[in-house]
């Protein structure tokens, strides 16, 4: 396949969907690198994003400005007063405002002070909503719900219940955003706000004014539905991944769709040939005999993704652990010594780093929170180098990133939007021996454990000796290397004490018997 010129550059992308009956991958290819992949799994587990449902509001919680709203699922949608809608009325004269493409911009001064009520003078127990699911339930967590719908297009995300108008700042070119200004001030709908999305970037004003209509008719569906519906329930699915992998990924940049299921590519070519015409002449279906991801390395880098420490080519390393409130990431220079200073070191590891880093909150789609603790450096210079190249590379996430700047320390605070679980909690689960925590006891602090407990029971009358069933491990460290603190223990109670192996025990589990 050859590789395009885009706006001045050299790209040769690709599109590859992996189909099976327990889930389905899509990942973006850039330039033989994987950039961006998304995961899901069939039947309970699909992603419930961008789904509208009927919910009934079923507890207000005034102390938290939020209410719990029960829209069919199994446990109760979250919905904050600053997700609630207020009447939207026709108005031709709709304010512009910045957005990264993809998000609702900042609310204006009057839908602030609405924020202000409080919930219980909105919303009522017992009231029927039409909501869509902003974020996944997450854990314990509940979907996070919204009564501002939004529609997203190939060029343009229609929002009914706003009036606002924006165009993505990464459409950097002013004289394009002019020209996409004029043409939304055409075509824009008579209710509701318009977000101008990066793909929209040299569409024409026919392509835009189609994805406008397209899109206002969908919700006119959607009222129609709502005013039928009296229960609680889904009102319109979001699009299945691959078709919206389509929609959201297939920039001209885009040089080849590869599907490896032949129903899934009878879909996406009738869809594209619906929506995205453009599109029909590159979707292939893939019949090699090596799995499609295989060929293209995507697993391998799968693997590498699920793995806490990540190596960097110069032989530096980063570590990532993800916890519940947010992710640390470390930098280490590991076996990198450099050829020059200390410093050039530092800095060099740090660039390296901080691209492989992004490189990695995408493919793992971490969210929330995200502390980067970068290696040290004494040149403000060095600094400014490293956050330069951070932010840099964050401009290719689609995900929304803000990034608060680097500290004294060489931490660097920043946010990533976060709608689902992250790739490690889509494919793991917290190990069932240690239960989550990471680490496991000593061999010695168990046996040590056991001494402390035989010593709490003290001397016992009529008991001649006390059997401790544990696990293999700690008998043999007691016999091998506790010997001075068995017979310690054996003295001070005026007994035998016997180690016995439980082969089904867990290493911390133990079992303490007395014997008269």
């Amino acid at each position: 396949m050859m590789a395009t010129l885009v706006r001045g550059r050299e790209v040769s992308s690709k599109i590859l969907i992996n189909v099976r009956p327990s889930n389905t991958r899509v990942a973006y290819v850039e330039s033989g690198e994987l950039r961006d992949l998304k995961v899901e799994k069939s039947g309970e587990h699909k992603s419930l994003v961008g789904s509208i449902f009927m919910g009934k509001v079923i507890r207000i919680l005034p102390g938290m400005q939020a209410a719990f709203v029960d829209i069919g699922l199994d446990r109760a949608a979250f919905l904050y007063v600053g997700d609630v809608r207020l009447e939207v009325s026709s108005n031709p004269d709709m304010e512009w405002a910045e957005t990264d493409g993809e998000n609702i911009f900042p609310q204006t001064e009057d839908e602030q002070e609405a924020n202000k009520i409080p919930i219980q003078d909105i919303l009522k127990e017992g009231q029927l909503l039409l909501v869509q699911v902003a974020k996944d339930p997450l854990g314990t967590k509940g979907a996070r719900i919204t009564t501002h719908i939004s529609l997203p297009g190939r060029h343009v995300v229609y929002m009914p219940t706003v009036n606002h108008i924006g165009i993505s700042r990464k459409i950097e070119d002013e004289q394009e955003r002019e020209r996409l200004k004029a043409i939304i001030d055409i075509c824009k709908p008579e209710v509701g706000g318009i977000i101008v999305r990066t793909a929209a970037e040299d569409a024409s004003r026919e392509d835009i004014e189609n994805d406008i209509d397209y899109l206002v008719r969908v919700y006119r569906e959607i009222h129609k539905a709502q005013e039928k519906r009296k229960t609680v329930g889904v009102i319109r699915e979001e699009l299945d991944m691959e078709l919206k992998a389509l929609r959201d990924m297939a920039t001209e940049d885009v040089q080849q769709i590869l599907v490896d299921d032949l129903e899934t590519h009878k879909k996406l070519v009738k869809f594209v040939t619906q929506f995205l015409p453009h599109l029909k002449t590159k979707i292939e279906l893939y019949e090699g005999a090596e799995p499609i991801f295989d060929q293209h390395g995507i697993d391998l880098e799968i693997s590498r993704s699920l793995g806490r420490k990540i190596w960097l080519k110069s032989g530096g390393y980063i570590i990532i652990d993800e916890a519940e409130a947010l992710v640390a990431i470390d930098v280490n220079t590991g076996s990198f010594v450099g050829k020059n200073d200390l410093e050039d070191t530092i800095l060099k590891t740090n660039l390296e780093a901080v691209k492989e880093i992004a490189h990695q909150l995408r493919i793992r789609n971490c969210g929330g929170i995200i502390v980067l603790d970068l290696i040290d450096m004494e040149k403000e210079l060095n600094r400014e180098k490293v956050m330069s190249s951070l932010l840099e590379e964050l401009k290719k996430d689609k995900a929304r990133t803000n990034v608060s700047g680097m500290s004294g320390l060489g931490l660097v605070e920043m946010t990533r939007k976060r709608t689902q679980a992250s790739l490690v909690k889509s494919l793991c689960q917290p190990c069932s021996y240690c239960e989550g925590k990471g680490y496991i006891k000593k061999d010695s602090t168990i046996a040590n454990e056991i001494f402390r407990q035989l010593e709490r029971e003290g001397v016992l009358a009529g008991i001649r000796s006390t059997v401790v069933h544990c696990h293999s491990r700690i008998a043999d460290w007691v016999y091998e290397g506790g010997n001075s603190m068995l017979e310690y223990i054996e003295l001070r109670l005026n007994r035998t004490i016997i180690f016995t192996v439980e082969h089904n025990f867990h290493i911390e589990q133990y079992d303490i018997k007395h014997q008269h």
